[in-house]
């Protein structure tokens, strides 16, 4: 009887084997015949697209697809549904808590967002700005080192501003010798205005209307901290969910960001109207001649989120002490959305610089 069970035992194991040995061929079968399968969540087009935005110069792209409808065109029966933010950090937590389904955001927070949830809850999926961010202060201080034992303004802990400005103070061994404090731009402007600030790093059109409006002067440009200048001030991020389940909804998102960079490149006149009057809509005040134009000469609108800076951005966050290790950002973007829409309108592809591979 021993032998028996034995036996049976062993001819069941082997049917086991031939059992999954069939299925594994079936299964490289189908493979060959299909090498690229329908992603199984594709849920079609989203009833919604909830998206953020800062109602900065530096968005100009989102305030000019807003302002022209031209997001709400391209995602026909999706409904957009956009939320004002005055920093990054916000909008990473309306991201992470669902309640959001992309934003134009920082690259700081961008990257915070997806080492936060470990590389799982977004993706970089286009830039929208490079450049516009500088570092002004009161007449007097003429070099770093007279920074020192005063106030410096930045829009929010561990934004782009933030951490930029933080990793300059290192480097110029200013380290706990400034105070760094974090105030919403208005407010920054009222307060520098007053004497309570001494400086202040700031996105544009905040920068020039320090310099414009407040008496300010200009430190340091972040651009000639950069190679040829080009650092991603603006970058659009999407939840990786919403972007496996409404992929055409994303790609809709994008070929309206692409045609607002093209109006932005035809017409800076018109562009700067657009944007001027939906910061008048947003903050109930719109922005100087003067200001606007200072304010566009320092920004390049681009889909390129020049991909190849994440990792020293990463890095910039230990030396500012925001984090004790660089966040890691392989695999941080998926492009492929975005240079399909380029292909089709006849443009060159963008560089992911291998942040699409893990």
């Amino acid at each position: 009887m021993r032998n028996l069970r034995i036996s049976a035992t062993r001819v069941a194991a082997a049917s086991v084997a031939v059992v999954s040995l069939l299925a594994a061929v079936a299964g490289c079968s189908r493979a060959e015949e299909d090498p690229a399968p329908v992603a199984a969540n594709d849920k079609g087009p989203a009833t919604e697209l909830r998206l953020g935005y800062f109602p900065n110069v530096t968005h100009a792209a989102a305030l000019v697809g807003l302002g022209e409808g031209l997001f709400t065109k391209e995602l026909g029966s999706t409904k957009l549904v956009p939320t004002k933010f005055n920093a990054g950090p916000e909008a990473v937590g309306a991201l992470l808590g669902g309640s959001l389904d992309a934003s134009f955001i920082g690259s700081g927070p961008a990257i915070n967002a997806y080492a936060k949830s470990n590389g799982e809850a977004v993706r970089l999926i286009a830039g929208a700005t490079s450049g516009g961010a500088q570092l002004v202060v009161k007449p007097g201080i003429a070099k770093p080192e007279d920074l020192a034992g005063k106030t410096v303004v930045t829009p929010q802990l561990g934004n782009t501003q933030d951490v930029s400005l933080k990793k300059w103070l290192a480097e110029k061994n200013l380290t706990g010798k400034v105070k760094v404090t974090n105030l919403e731009n208005a407010q920054t402007l009222d307060a520098f205005k007053k004497g309570d600030v001494d400086a202040a790093w700031l996105p544009e059109p905040w920068s020039s209307r320090l310099v414009l409006d407040a008496g300010a002067k200009v430190l340091l440009d972040e651009a000639s901290l950069w190679p040829g200048g080009k650092f991603p001030t603006t970058v659009l991020i999407v939840r990786t969910q919403f972007l496996r389940e409404h992929p055409q909804s994303v790609k809709a998102l994008l070929t309206g960001l692409v045609a607002a960079i093209d109006a932005s490149g035809k017409d800076q006149a018109a562009t700067k109207k657009v944007v001027n009057d939906q910061l008048l809509e947003l903050t109930g005040k719109a922005l100087k001649p003067a200001v606007i134009d200072r304010a566009f000469a320092n920004i390049s609108i681009t889909a390129d989120p020049v991909a190849g800076q994440f990792p020293q951005l990463a890095k910039d966050q230990v030396t500012a002490g925001i984090a004790k290790e660089a966040p890691a950002v392989a695999g941080f973007a998926d492009l492929t959305a975005l240079n399909e829409v380029l292909s089709k309108a006849g443009k060159p592809a963008v560089d992911a610089a291998g942040l699409d591979q893990k």
